[in-house]
């Protein structure tokens, strides 16, 4: 079965179980595919609300709908602690506790530390990029972006979930 919902093809003949999720292949105009767990809940965190919005709409242009929000590393936090994501997708520059400091402490809590993280910023600094993968950031993103650029980093973070 092939339906159009918001730009995307989705294609339905065949889902894949993968750890214990139903996956759906969707598959782009340009008939890119990508498979997830489309119903995973999302976290997303920055101090701009409008960001926020941004962000939401781009992601549910890709078809997720459990989208979460925190306007700081220390909120994003306590929500970690209280529900299971499966995915974090952060702003670096925040107040009082930034995306970085948000992904340090996630990395080091045993309970979180496996929760795949993306880091957005406006700066393409060298020396904030490679600190961001030291401290274990699964993928960076440089604004401005639009929806094709997140479906590709969020297609790197869960390679074993991209089907072909």
């Amino acid at each position: 079965m092939l339906l159009l919902r918001r730009g995307l093809w989705v294609f339905l003949a065949r889902s894949a179980q993968i750890a214990g999720f139903t996956a759906l292949v969707l598959v782009s105009r340009g008939g890119s595919k990508m498979a997830v767990d489309m119903s995973m809940s999302i976290l997303v965190v920055d101090d701009y609300s409008t960001m926020i919005r941004i962000i939401r709409n781009l992601l549910k242009q890709l078809g997720f709908e459990n989208i979460d929000d925190a306007s700081d590393g220390s909120l994003a936090l306590n929500k970690m602690h209280s529900k299971k994501y499966g995915l974090v997708i952060s702003d670096w520059n925040m107040e009082p506790m930034t995306g970085y400091d948000l992904l340090r402490e996630v990395r080091a809590d045993p309970s979180l530390s496996t929760t795949p993280f993306i880091m957005i910023t406006a700066e393409s600094k060298t020396e904030n990029v490679i600190a961001a993968k030291k401290a274990g950031v699964n993928n960076y993103i440089v604004k401005p972006f639009n929806a094709a650029t997140l479906k590709t980093k969020i297609e790197a973070v869960f390679p074993d979930l991209v089907m072909t």
